[in-house]
């Protein structure tokens, strides 16, 4: 496990700036649904949107700071 901690620094960070792009374009198509900039789309439509975004958002988060405690262990192991 010591070998991939690399693979896991990188991956946890590029979870990380995923997981801000999703929130980020979420946040803005939401409030475009919201604001009715886009046709065809009723306002709630976006508060729907709004609030799925940001699960995955959260989630994303999560998975990345889990990941990141992992790589606290490992090196709280390696010390000893």
């Amino acid at each position: 496990m010591r070998n991939q901690l690399g693979f896991l620094k990188i991956s946890s960070l590029v979870v990380k700036i995923f997981s801000w792009f999703f929130l980020f374009f979420g946040v803005l198509g939401g409030l475009s649904i919201i604001f009715n900039t886009s046709p065809g789309s009723s306002r709630w439509m976006g508060a729907i949107v709004l609030v799925m975004y940001a699960f995955f958002f959260f989630l994303l988060f999560l998975i990345a700071k889990i990941v990141d405690l992992l790589i606290r262990i490992i090196n709280e192991i390696k010390k000893e």
